[in-house]
């Protein structure tokens, strides 16, 4: 009889176990990569959140590792939503760096060239990817910084891996330890588009080379219901099949359908989102493929409600609350593998000093200014939390770029200098560890060249040279040239004249409360200008109006934010400049020491994504002595760069009105009409005469005016522009027409 009880007990027991075993089934989630297909994850994690689904395990590879690991540290489906919705993938992906982060020489440096080249060994070479990846690994490192302290990815709110490929051996790597943000930028390294990243000795790409649906690898940890979304691609019908990336693509397919056809059989709940309209880069419709994974989670709804039924046990949930910090105190800064490079150089672009609070937005235009010299091929960083002190220590590894030396073009028309086509070398460490020499040479219609050397050494002052050379023939006004005696006995209001212009500078520079750029150097200047319309006949050499070589101090404070040079939406910009004349050679016989000072200033704004408004205001006196002439201020004509005092103005042509002081007004409003397509209307209004700011001039209504309307399409070979200017007291109007960045 007892015995017969104890097997009764036994056998209760028993059965008591499995009931228990059966309610702690684990369910896993397995998400496979698709690029922009895999915003679709999130559309099926809305689902499964909505029916009060509970995850075990998460498994990603690629974009199913991004979105997975988002979820695992805690973001609902509802906030993936939130957060992808709004992101600006053009500048995530492509690592388009805003303008107003790059520092000055950078900035110069790149607005200019329409192609950029590396070139080592005499050989040119192509990038390794379109994007390093860098912008990415920014904003998902904001996204997870409340778990940037867990380096055990089991340890998460929901256990994660993800997978990545060897480059080298070309097997699969499981991700689940160490750095989160760089395990899931290493999975979803899709080569061509993102660069390699180094993790743990190893070179890794986009994990679904080797495995986009990790389901065994899932199961393996104990899993036993797998959830699974799968958004790869099918394969293509004869119909489709029209370009070469196509066959390539359908060829990559084989081997992941074949695999799925094995998979989606083991896989208990199995998600697939209907996205064959959409391709790896349609991020642009990321709200409609969104819907689509909830549509097809949906299909699910009955399958993923049983799995609630079935457990009662209480796993973990999504209770921790993701934040996203403004700003951040830094503490201890720590820069691992610099070499040719300062610490002094890397926390100058930083903008970065210990025991400060940084906004986060300013800390991101710190490290695209960094990224933005190309000095560095990767430049990962993590904020560990202090053990002793509130906030963040900063720990940045470096990777130091080889290549050195970049060859760039660029081409350019204008009614100025004509047509242009530009050559440039640049050198980085050329004497230097920090240093950069840039070599351009115009060739066309007018010869020129510019050469540009910076010993940067960030918050310290650096050193720099310039050397350039400006040539172009031009009506300009005879009033530049002469005095009213000379100006009444020739009775021309203009002079063909042939001017060149030789500047050489040595400066030093530095930074003002971060954002203000103030330079202060040396000048030696030799302009020549010429012309063979007071010569007395054929036989004779040319009229020269001027032959010296000017010797000048100088300084110069500079501010600019502008999210665009040629078409700002937004930002402020300030340039204050200071030249004292002290010598000049023997042509100018009557010189005596003068000095020129100016300054401009603009504000750009934006009412709508579509309409942008910049208004600008600028003047310049000189005083000392006022003899010298042909350095006074000349207005008029279109365009950027522009050489001396020449100052663009709206509704006249280049070098129209002079004199030795100016003030002037210009607003602009800027209405994209689509993408990159520009509609403008601009108006100018200026007083320019000698010494208005004696006279009061400078305070009256403008005596010049200018209008124009305007069309301009953004290329990768710089705007192509054409305006249509009209000055009421001319009466007449005048076309301006640009093609390319200005050089």
């Amino acid at each position: 009889m007892i015995s017969i009880l104890c097997l009764f007990v036994f056998i209760f027991a028993k059965a008591q176990t499995n009931t228990s075993e059966n309610n702690k089934q684990k369910v896993g989630l397995v998400l496979s990569g698709g690029g922009a297909k895999g915003l679709a994850h999130i559309g099926a994690l809305k689902v499964i959140d909505s029916l009060g689904v509970k995850v075990d395990y998460v498994a990603g590879t690629s974009m199913g590792a991004i979105i997975g690991a988002l979820y695992a540290s805690g973001y609902s489906g509802n906030q993936l939503d939130s957060i992808f919705r709004d992101a600006d993938f053009d500048n995530i992906i492509i690592d388009n760096l805003p303008r107003a982060s790059k520092g000055f020489f950078e900035r110069n440096n790149d607005e200019k060239y329409a192609v950029k080249l590396p070139f080592d060994d005499y050989k040119l070479k192509l990038p390794s990817a379109l994007s390093r990846g860098q912008n990415a690994y920014n904003y998902l490192l904001k996204l997870l910084l409340h778990v940037n302290e867990i380096e055990d990815f089991s340890k998460l709110p929901i256990p994660f891996f993800c997978i990545a490929t060897n480059m080298e051996t070309g097997k699969q790597v499981m991700l689940e330890k160490g750095s989160l943000t760089q395990s899931i930028m290493a999975s979803g390294a899709l080569p061509t588009l993102f660069q390699p990243v180094a993790l743990n000795d190893m070179i890794l790409i986009d994990g679904g080379v080797v495995n986009n649906y990790p389901i065994d690898e899932l199961r393996a940890k104990g899993m036993h219901i797998i959830i699974g979304v799968d958004v790869q691609d099918g394969l293509m019908g004869r119909e489709e099949l029209k370009s070469a990336p196509d066959v390539l693509l359908q060829i990559n397919n084989f081997r992941t359908i074949k695999d799925m056809e094995v998979k989606s059989k083991q896989t208990n709940v199995y998600i697939k989102p209907n996205i064959k309209d959409y391709n790896v880069v349609s991020f642009g419709a990321a709200k409609q493929i969104v819907s689509l994974g909830i549509l097809a989670g949906l299909e699910k709804e009955a399958e993923l409600k049983a799995l609630v039924k079935r457990r009662t046990d209480d796993v973990s949930s999504l209770d921790v609350k993701p934040y996203i910090q403004d700003s951040i105190k830094v503490n201890e800064i720590s820069l691992r593998g610099l070499e040719k490079y300062t610490r002094s150089f890397v926390l100058g672009k930083l903008k970065l000093k210990s025991e400060e609070i940084i906004s986060y937005s300013n800390l991101l235009k710190g490290i695209n200014s960094l990224i933005a010299t190309n000095n560095f091929e990767a430049f990962e960083y993590q904020l560990k939390t202090s053990r002793e002190k509130e906030g963040f220590d900063f720990i940045a590894n470096l990777k130091e770029t080889e290549t050195t030396t970049f060859l760039k073009f660029g081409v350019h028309y204008d009614n100025l200098y004509k047509s242009g086509v530009l050559v440039n070398i640049t050198k980085k460490r050329l004497l230097f560890d920090n240093d950069i020499a840039s070599l351009d040479v115009v060739l066309g219609d007018n010869v020129r060249y510019n050469f540009e050397y910076l010993i940067d050494k960030g918050f310290h002052w650096s050193i720099g040279l310039r050397s350039r050379f400006n040539d172009f023939h031009k009506n300009i006004s005879a009033q530049l040239l002469l005095d009213d005696t000379e100006f009444d006995a020739v009775g021309l209001n203009k002079i063909d004249v042939e001017l060149q212009d030789q500047t050489n500078q040595f400066y030093l520079q530095t930074l003002l409360r971060k954002d203000f750029a103030l330079s202060i150097g040396a000048e030696h200047k030799r302009l020549e200008i010429k012309s063979e319309t007071l010569a007395a006949d054929e036989e004779d050499e040319d009229f020269v109006f001027e032959n010296t070589d000017y010797l000048s101090l100088f300084g110069e404070l500079k501010l600019d934010t502008y999210d665009n040079k040629y078409f700002p939406k937004k930002g402020v910009c300030f340039n204050g400049d200071l030249h004292t004349y002290l010598y000049a050679s023997h042509f100018n016989s009557e010189f005596e020491t003068f000095s020129i000072a100016k300054a401009d200033m603009g504000y750009a704004f934006s009412l709508s994504d579509m309409l942008a408004i910049n208004l600008k205001t600028s003047g310049g006196f000189k005083f000392g002595d006022k003899s010298t002439q042909t350095l006074d201020f000349a207005l008029g004509g279109y365009g950027n760069n522009l050489i001396n005092n020449f100052i663009p103005f709206l509704g006249y042509d280049f070098i129209s009105l002079t004199g030795n002081s100016y003030v002037m007004a210009s607003a602009s409003v800027d209405y994209e009409i689509f993408k990159k397509h520009h509609l403008t209307i601009e108006g100018n209004w200026a007083n320019v005469d000698d010494d208005i700011f004696d006279t009061g001039e400078w305070f009256t209504l403008p005596d010049y005016r200018g209008y124009a309307l305007g069309y301009a399409i953004d290329t990768f070979l710089g705007p192509i522009q054409a305006k249509y200017t009209y000055s009421p007291e001319r009466n007449k109007g005048i076309w301006f027409v640009n093609l390319g960045f200005w050089f």
